[in-house]
C-alpha cells in the first residue's frame, strides 16, 4: 500500500476462509485464503494445513498484514527458490478490489502441492502459483475495513429511535443504541478524517436543535 493509501484509513480483506483446487498438469494445487491480523495467526494456518495435507510435497505460503502492510512474508517452502512464495505475495499485493485500489492486507494464502508427475519448470511454477491465489480471490469475498472514530450521542428514551432514524437516513453509521434508567446512547461510527467529527456535530445540533451533542470515545478500525 502507498502512503496515501495507508494514511486514507481503509483497506480490504477476505471476509471468510475462502478454499479453491486448480489442476495444472496433472498437479494439484490447493489453495486457502484466511483473515489474519498478526504473524502467530498466519503461521497457524500454515501449521494447520500442514497436518490437514501432511502427505503433500509442499505448502507454499505468502501473507500480508497490518493496515499499511507493514508486514509481508512468503515461502517456497522447497520449490525452487522465487517460484512459489514471491508469485503468490505479488498477487495478494498487486490484486486490484474496490474502487481499483490494490489494497488486501490482514491476509494469508497457502497453496498446498501435490506433485503430478509432469516438471512444471520456474516458469511453470510461477504461472502456477500466481494463478492459484488469483483464482482464489476472484472468486473470495472480500469486505472493506475503515478506520472510524467512535462517537457517544446522549438522548432520552422517547427521542432516541426517532434520531437513531434520522441519523441512518443521513449516512451515518450507527453501531448501535444502549438503553439505561437514566436515557439511551447511540453509538455512531464517523470517517478517521478531518472535519468529520465537527460536520457530524453541526448535524446532530440541526437534529435536535441543539438539545444534544456527541462525545468522541474511541478510534477503531471497523468492518464495512
Amino acid at each position: 500500500m502507498s502512503d496515501i493509501q495507508a494514511a486514507s484509513g481503509r483497506y480490504t480483506t477476505v471476509a471468510a476462509d475462502h478454499r479453491t483446487e486448480l489442476d495444472i498438469k496433472r498437479s494439484r494445487f490447493i489453495t486457502v485464503l484466511r483473515r489474519t491480523e498478526t504473524e502467530d495467526e498466519a503461521r497457524g494456518l500454515i501449521a494447520e494445513l500442514r497436518r490437514e495435507f501432511h502427505d503433500a510435497r509442499h505448502h507454499c505460503s505468502a501473507f500480508v498484514l497490518g493496515p499499511g502492510r507493514e508486514v509481508q512474508r512468503s515461502s517456497d517452502d522447497g520449490e525452487p527458490s522465487g517460484t512459489a512464495g514471491i508469485p503468490m505475495l505479488e498477487a495478494l499485493t498487486k490484486r486490484e478490489t474496490f474502487d481499483g485500489a490494490s489494497d488486501l492486507s490482514d491476509i494469508t494464502a497457502v497453496t498446498v502441492r501435490y506433485f503430478g508427475g509432469i516438471l512444471l519448470g520456474a516458469g511453470g511454477l510461477v504461472r502456477a502459483y500466481s494463478e492459484s491465489v488469483s483464482s482464489a480471490l476472484s472468486s473470495a469475498s472480500l469486505l472493506r475495513r475503515r478506520r472510524m472514530q467512535l462517537c457517544a450521542v446522549p438522548a432520552s428514551h422517547a427521542a432516541a429511535g426517532r434520531l437513531e432514524n434520522d441519523l441512518r437516513s443521513g449516512g451515518y453509521t450507527v453501531r448501535g443504541t444502549e438503553y439505561g434508567d437514566g436515557g439511551a446512547v447511540i453509538t455512531v461510527a464517523l470517517p478517521d478524517i478531518p472535519g468529520a467529527a465537527g460536520d457530524f456535530q453541526d448535524h446532530l445540533a440541526a437534529l435536535t436543535a441543539g438539545d444534544t451533542s456527541a462525545e468522541l470515545i474511541a478510534t477503531e478500525w471497523i468492518d464495512l
